[in-house]
């Protein structure tokens, strides 16, 4: 499975890794992905999505219904 926020589409960026003497070498930086349940009061069902704390900000403020279905606009999740 990838590393994106399912909400708000974050995903691996690059970056360096740079000793003391100055040395660059390659990294990756990981977003800070959680596995939440919530519950969809339209379908009566559980939905579990692996989010970002932002994408769980997110969905606090506009709700669930409202956030899949910008994130579905949006082409993050199908």
């Amino acid at each position: 499975m990838a590393r994106i926020c399912q909400i708000t589409g974050k995903t691996t960026i690059g970056g360096h890794r740079v000793s003391h003497s100055n040395i660059k070498t390659k990294r990756r930086f990981y977003p800070n992905l959680q596995y939440k349940r919530l519950w969809n009061e339209e379908t009566k069902s559980w939905v579990e999505l692996r989010l970002t704390p932002k994408g769980m900000r997110i969905i606090d403020r506009i709700g669930l219904k409202e956030a899949l279905k910008r994130s579905a606009e949006l082409g993050i999740i199908g």
